[in-house]
């Protein structure tokens, strides 16, 4: 998916004191009020609030979010029912508020609550699709900010409701057009439904054209009529691409085999999506292994292209951020967000960087560009190069967000130590974990192998991965001035954590060796050295530190591996597997790993990814994100080879 830059929207008043917006010169919603027609138009024309009961939960698909009203009026109304469902509403925005805009707009008084969470929640203007949770994570806004006709490719959804809302067809014929219909009619569950305010021709024809049995009923607010519509085709659709086998019960359980970062991530997300889990390890306690490590960093990307890898680590660094934020309520010795600094040394100057920045049209709130005093100015300590500032960066330990995570899944996670898990075996519909005794130790609906590189061998299958020892290093923080907020580049430096100065790592291929060397040592003082042009790190004795080393799993394109486990080699002859989103799967086996040195910005995201994979809900990455990430990605890339 090509990015470009969001746009805010500018909203001005008619001359009645209705919502306008100049660049379409049109109103956001009718004079008689936007509740009025959130109620009557999109509510009540797709038979809400009354289709949410008996349901486990519901999609709803807006295009055009505009200043929110549709989806604060059916979070109320959810509230109202007596929160009777998991409610995920995905919305796509072209030209969102900024969010003191957004706090600026006047609200009914049954909403100025839910209102004022949402702008607390508000992201940052990047072209993603930005998950936002309410409720507990019972409420879900997926919100897809850019062009309508580029995101409904992307949106990986089957959708109950469907709110055509967005400005006239008259002024913004670029919505309307016939794709908007033919993504409906991919995207429609059984019995799905669809209204709008406007009667055009062209969306009356495009929604019939799509399956749907189109209607009009009394309108509201001048209008005399509106249209409704109930997902009927006259032929069984052709089913879309699946990345998984079978269906998945609606609140099912899944073992969870690795209780690194990668596993207790999963299970955390598994529970929010109302599944049980039980997460094994071979060691006595979670994260004992390379999430393990006393602290590690998160935060994004930026590159000139916007290529896949600085998509999904933004994506994941702005998830990083919404849910370490909110751990640390909880915990607050979990870590700290207060911005990281990434050194860049290519040779562009912060003139440069700011172009690019200009370019790709990234918001201060996510990214600034940085001379070295100004970077200086931030870390407390000189640096001897520009930066770019995430704001949103920052540091934890990986071992304590491990735990919290599981620890935030209450009772439905339950975390086994000490088990050696030797074989998986498919019985009578279910997965059973079986141990070197040949003993069925645990069994579910699903298992995600989420062991680093032991999941091949469960797997029974090979994927280009391969362990990457790295050392990092520690002295006591009074030895050296550290920074304010972590900084990184070749290398990283951490403020003080413990009443020690952490900095690092080497990267090592086929090197298996477990104790630390002086020569790593070494290595990581050089790389300090390089980092803040302090010549002091220099005269530290390597040999007088400390430190810890651990091996991470990186692939061959520096992506993780999630998704569902593809079948065995001798059963895809004759399939097609030229795109990952075709290829066949194991029915109920999934997995997560691969994720590098980026564990902690990644796992979270990539939890939720797979969880929403698992379960079948809407799934919070963009399809040609999930292309980039998915499992059988080795197994198209072998196909196009032959």
């Amino acid at each position: 998916m090509k990015t470009a830059p969001i746009v805010a929207a500018r909203v001005e008043r008619d001359e009645r004191g209705v919502p306008f917006s100049p660049l379409f010169g049109d109103v956001y919603h009718p004079a008689a009020g936007a509740l009025q027609q959130a109620e009557h138009v999109f509510l009540r024309g797709n038979g809400l609030p009354g289709r949410f009961a008996g349901r486990d939960s519901f999609v709803v698909l807006e295009t055009g979010f505009g200043l929110g009203n549709n989806f604060l009026a059916t979070w109320d109304a959810w509230r109202r029912a007596g929160r009777p469902c998991r409610l995920h509403f995905i919305s796509i925005e072209q030209h969102p508020l900024t969010r003191d805009d957004m706090a600026a707009m006047p609200r009914d008084e049954s909403v100025a609550g839910l209102a004022r969470q949402l702008v607390e929640a508000w992201p940052p203007l990047t072209p993603n699709l930005h998950r936002l949770g309410f409720e507990d994570g019972q409420v879900e806004l997926l919100l897809a900010l850019g062009n309508a006709q580029d995101w409904l490719p992307e949106l990986v959804a089957q959708v109950d409701a469907f709110f055509l809302d967005g400005f006239t067809p008259a002024k913004n014929p670029q919505m309307w057009e016939p794709r908007l219909f033919k993504a409906m009619g991919r995207m429609a569950a059984p019995g799905a439904t669809a209204a709008t305010w406007s009667v055009a021709r062209a969306v009356r024809d495009g929604l019939a054209a799509a399956g749907f049995e189109v209607t009009r009923q009394p309108g509201v607010g001048g209008k005399f009529d509106i249209t409704v519509a109930r997902y009927s085709p006259r032929f069984a659709p052709k089913a879309s691409p699946s990345r998984h086998a079978g269906s998945a019960p609606s609140r099912g359980r899944a073992v969870v085999i690795g209780a690194g970062l990668a596993g207790c991530a999963t299970a955390w997300a598994l529970a929010g999506q109302g599944w049980t889990c039980e997460v094994l390890d071979a060691n006595d306690q979670p994260a004992m292994a390379t999430s393990g490590n006393p602290a590690g960093l998160f935060h994004g990307v930026v590159n000139a292209q916007d290529g896949t890898h600085a998509r999904f680590n933004r994506a994941a660094a702005l998830e990083a951020r919404r849910v370490i934020s909110g751990l640390l309520t909880q915990q607050p010795g979990l870590g700290e967000v207060r911005g990281l600094l990434r050194l860049e040394t290519s040779g562009l100057d912060a003139a440069a960087m700011q172009s690019s920045l200009a370019a790709l049209g990234l918001p201060e709130d996510y990214v600034q560009a940085v001379a070295a005093d100004q970077a200086a100015a931030i870390a407390g300590m000189a640096m001897a190069h520009p930066a770019w500032f995430y704001g949103g960066g920052g540091w934890v330990r990986p071992a304590l967000l491990a735990r919290s995570l599981l620890a935030a899944s209450g009772a439905q996670v339950m975390f086994r130590g000490g088990l050696q898990v030797d074989s998986l075996r498919r019985h009578e519909g279910r997965w059973q974990v079986i141990d070197a005794r040949a003993q069925v130790i645990a069994e579910g609906d699903a298992v995600v192998l989420a062991n680093a590189g032991s999941s091949m061998k469960l797997a029974g299958t090979a994927w280009p991965m391969q362990p990457v020892r790295g050392q990092l290093s520690m002295a006591p923080a009074g030895t050296m001035a550290l920074p304010r907020v972590p900084v990184a580049g070749s290398g990283y430096l951490l403020p003080p954590v413990d009443g020690l100065a952490m900095f690092g790592a080497t990267v090592h291929t086929d090197d298996l060796e477990p104790d630390c060397r002086d020569a790593d040592h070494a290595h990581n003082l050089r790389q300090v050295q390089q980092l803040t042009a302090d010549a002091g790190w220099a005269r530290l004795d390597p040999a007088s530190l400390s430190g810890r080393v651990g091996w991470r799993w990186v692939t061959d394109d520096r992506l993780p591996v999630l998704g569902g486990v593809p079948l065995p080699a001798d059963q895809l002859h004759g399939k097609r597997l030229d795109q990952p989103r075709f290829v066949p799967r194991q029915e109920g086996l999934y997995v997560f790993t691969g994720l590098a040195s980026r564990g902690i910005t990644w796992c979270m995201l990539g939890a939720r990814g797979l969880a929403s994979m698992i379960t079948r809900a809407p799934v919070p990455l963009e399809a040609s994100l999930i292309d980039a990430v998915d499992v059988a990605r080795f197994v198209s890339r072998e196909a196009r080879r032959q």
